[in-house]
Order: C-alpha cells, then sequence, then structure tokens
C-alpha cells in the first residue's frame, strides 16, 4: 500500500505538539506543522496502514481528514476532483461541499461550494442536504494547494434532528432574580454575571426584583454589571450562532407586585428554595405544567433566599439539590439546566 496523505487539523497553538507524537507514533510520517504559518494545522504523509487510528489516539488532535486528491488553488482544478469524489456518494445519498479557505485567492469558498457541488451532483445524481449531509465533500484550501476529503456526516454536531430545541422551553420562560447589595465592586460583578447567564439562556425576560428598599447606587452598579454582562455574551452568540439573537429584555419590579401580577395569561411560578421538595419528587408533574404554560416564572434569590410569605402564591416550591445553597451566580444556571432536563425528559416520553 502506498503513502496516504492526511490533514489534522488541533487547537490553535497545539500543532506543534500534536506533530511530535504523530512523529513517534508513526517513524515513516512526513510531517508538517503550521503550513505557511497557519496555527491548528499539521498535514501527515504516511505509508502505515493504520496511520490514520494512531493519529487519533493523540488527544491533541481534533480531526483527521484523509486526503482523497491534492491540487493547486484554483477553482478549474478543484472542480476536476469531482471524478474522484463521486464514486463515494450514492444515488440514494445527499451530500454537502463545505470549504475552508486560508490565503488569498481569486475566488471564495461559495464558489467552490457552488462550483464543485454543481459537478458532484451532475455525476452522481445525489441531493445537496446543507444540514444533515450523509456524505461531506471537505475541501481545505491552504495557500496555493487544496485538499479535498470526503467523510461521514458530522459526528458531534450540535444542532441535529432528534435533539430537542432548548429555546422552545426558555423563549417562554422569565427570570425573577433579586439583586446582590452590598459593596459597589461586587454589585457590579455578580450583576455582570446574572446578566451573561440570562442572555445565555436566552430567556423571555430578565426582571430585577428587590424585597425592599435599597440603596441606589448599589442598585445601579448592579444593573450596570447586567448591562455588561449581557452585551458581552450577546456578541458572542451573534457570531456563533446560525440564528438571530435577540438582547433579552431587563426591567425592574418589586418582587411582591411581580407575584401580584396577573395580566400575563396562564403563568406558572417556580420559586427555588431547600425548602420544598426535590426536583424529583415533582419532576412529572412539573414538566407536565411547564409544557401547558403560557409563560414559565423562575424566582431566584440572591445572598438570601425568596421571602417565605411568596411561597403560598407559587405553584411550585423546588430544592434543586438537597443540603447544597447555590452562589447567587449559579442560580440562574443551576434552575435553568435542571428545570430543562426534567422538560426534555417528559417531550420525549410524550412522543
Amino acid at each position: 500500500m502506498g503513502s496516504r496523505k492526511f490533514l489534522v487539523k488541533t487547537q490553535r497553538g497545539m500543532e506543534g505538539v500534536a506533530a511530535n507524537y504523530i512523529r513517534e507514533s508513526l517513524s515513516d510520517a512526513e510531517v508538517l506543522a503550521s503550513p505557511f504559518g497557519y496555527y491548528g494545522l499539521v498535514i501527515v504523509e504516511s505509508g502505515d496502514e493504520d496511520a490514520e487510528k494512531k493519529i487519533l489516539d493523540i488527544p491533541e488532535v481534533e480531526r483527521v481528514l484523509p486526503v482523497l486528491a491534492e491540487v493547486p488553488a484554483d477553482l478549474e482544478a478543484i472542480v476536476t476532483t469531482a471524478e474522484k469524489i463521486a464514486p463515494l456518494i450514492g444515488e440514494d445519498e445527499t451530500f454537502a461541499v463545505k470549504t475552508k479557505r486560508r490565503g488569498k485567492h481569486g475566488f471564495s469558498s461559495l464558489d467552490v461550494n457552488r462550483a464543485l457541488g454543481a459537478r458532484i451532483q451532475e455525476l452522481t445524481n445525489a441531493d445537496v442536504n446543507l444540514s444533515w449531509p450523509d456524505k461531506v465533500v471537505q475541501v481545505e484550501i491552504i495557500g496555493d494547494k487544496a485538499y479535498i476529503s470526503v467523510i461521514p456526516g458530522e459526528e458531534f454536531r450540535k444542532f441535529t434532528p432528534d435533539k430537542v430545541d432548548a429555546r422552545k422551553l426558555f423563549h417562554r420562560l422569565t427570570i425573577v432574580q433579586m439583586p446582590y447589595w452590598g459593596d459597589y465592586k461586587a454589585c457590579r460583578t455578580f450583576g455582570e454575571k446574572i446578566g451573561r447567564a440570562a442572555q445565555a439562556f436566552e430567556v423571555k425576560e430578565l426582571i430585577i426584583a428587590p424585597k425592599e428598599k435599597m440603596d441606589a447606587f448599589e442598585l445601579a452598579e448592579f444593573i450596570k454589571g447586567v448591562r455588561v454582562g449581557q452585551e458581552s455574551r450577546y456578541r458572542i452568540q451573534k457570531d456563533a450562532y446560525p440564528w438571530k439573537v435577540e438582547k433579552v429584555p431587563v426591567s425592574v419590579w418589586d418582587l411582591y407586585q411581580v407575584i401580584r401580577d396577573k395580566r400575563r395569561g396562564k403563568r406558572l411560578l417556580i420559586i427555588t428554595d431547600p425548602k420544598g421538595p426535590t426536583l424529583a419528587q415533582v419532576k412529572e408533574e412539573l414538566a407536565r405544567d411547564m409544557y401547558k404554560a403560557k409563560e414559565v416564572v423562575v424566582f431566584v434569590g440572591s445572598r438570601e433566599g425568596i421571602p417565605r410569605g411568596l411561597f403560598r402564591f407559587a405553584d411550585y416550591v423546588v430544592d434543586l439539590a438537597p443540603y447544597m445553597t447555590f452562589a447567587t451566580e449559579h442560580g440562574i444556571p443551576a434552575a435553568l439546566v435542571s428545570l430543562w432536563e426534567v422538560y426534555e425528559e417528559y417531550l420525549k416520553n410524550k412522543d
């Protein structure tokens, strides 16, 4: 068997470490780390028939792309590789072309996707599926070379049809958060963490709810922190998500008036507190009621718990983790992840 070429991907900065381990595992290998100065890449050529497996045994390696064709970084040359690719894609399979381009060229990644995809479709009669393809034609352009691979649909997808979209719950969920008070710097710091958490879950609304008169400047610092935390998370979401992300609305309201509000329709009120039953004890009824509710309202304490007098008005008082008390900044993530787990289980059993 002749030598084969592989394009190895690592975390940025780990390519040199991975290259050294690859050299140890494959004594015959020619190894080039950071081709053309691009981090996170290693090109490997080896005649070892177990080369791919041995490379994947290295933890610093994230992906291994067996190179099916290597051509100049020219659009026409790349399209000619369709003849070699076509036999690997059945007529009853779906495929997608994905291109990663590094360097300056007279064409874009979309140009490659369109031109190569059209030629493959012409040769195979297979359908294109950009979301869940059976096969992915991966084009990696590095400087003046293009490396083409055919791999199965992504093993570790973020978004797959078998995963329930958590936003269907969180877009109906309002967080009522008691503000942190005390030292100005601490107020700002905790505000940032809470603003970031609320935005991360893309909840319907964040209501900052003091339970009594409090220092205006402490509250101001807390709210400034919420805004900073929300903005930092929002910028990341805009770049990372394939859908449009909205900023979570933030308001201030007296805690007791939130409980009294009857204008918002069919609300389900949930208070997280160690005095309630455990989540396991009420999860089936709770999940069912969350499914039916127009809005789910979750109350989260800060430094001290939600006032006990409000328990009478809640539909559920739930102990998320018996014998444990969550830190203020962990309240939102702990509550929402726990509620999502019981809700997802209910949806799967319901179907």
